[in-house]
């Protein structure tokens, strides 16, 4: 199986992409929803995390806060890797265990793991192809502030906490702008696709 990573910065399109290339037949798996489910009660990382950072970021019913937990670590580098030290290595099981899993059943597919950091803690090493969805700055801001319903100054501050993408595009085998339309967002990712599976495997 050819395993790809899927990546990029604050609201550039990443999803999008995923779900393209799910289409074309690609097996996605998003990291971001293997973190949620970490943090619900119960899962691998939840008793970690109210220990570390404090029964503030609970909802009443016992469900960890996203947007307080957000707020505990952003601007903090300390706190944001100690939330990654303690998220991170059940993510990262539970990735190898669905990759291996769709292995499995087809060993000659497509399985692409969408991700937002995984350029920066290392896990591209973990993929044989990487690519990359970009767009333009002020795109990034404005997309973010629809989405997330962040502040300007706090969508300014996110993208000044991330690698910026011209950093990034150094890691990638392929990159797709997202800038322009939906379609030629998809063209891009057809074409992407049709190198993937020219790879041998």
């Amino acid at each position: 199986m050819l395993r790809v990573g899927l990546t990029g910065g604050l609201a550039t399109g990443k999803s999008f992409v995923g779900q393209a290339l799910a289409s074309l037949g690609c097996h996605l798996i998003r990291a971001d929803e293997l973190g949620h489910a970490a943090l619900e009660p119960g899962g691998e990382a939840y008793a970690a995390v109210v220990g570390e950072f404090g029964g503030g970021i609970l909802e009443p019913d016992g469900r960890i806060s996203r947007r307080r937990l957000a707020a505990a670590v952003f601007g903090d580098p300390a706190r944001l890797a100690a939330l990654n030290r303690l998220v991170h290595p059940p993510v990262i099981r539970r990735e190898e265990e669905l990759l291996a899993e769709l292995e499995a059943r087809d060993p000659h597919g497509i399985a692409v793991l969408e991700a937002a950091i995984l350029i920066e803690n290392g896990s591209y090493r973990r993929f044989r192809k990487i690519i990359l969805a970009v767009c333009r700055d002020e795109q990034q801001i404005e997309r973010a502030r629809e989405r997330d319903g962040l502040t300007l100054p706090e969508a300014l501050a996110r993208l000044a906490r991330q690698m910026p993408l011209e950093e990034k595009r150094k890691f990638a085998d392929y990159i797709v702008d997202t800038s322009g339309t939906k379609e030629d967002t998809l063209r891009q990712v057809r074409e992407t696709y049709n190198l993937l599976r020219s790879i041998p495997q």
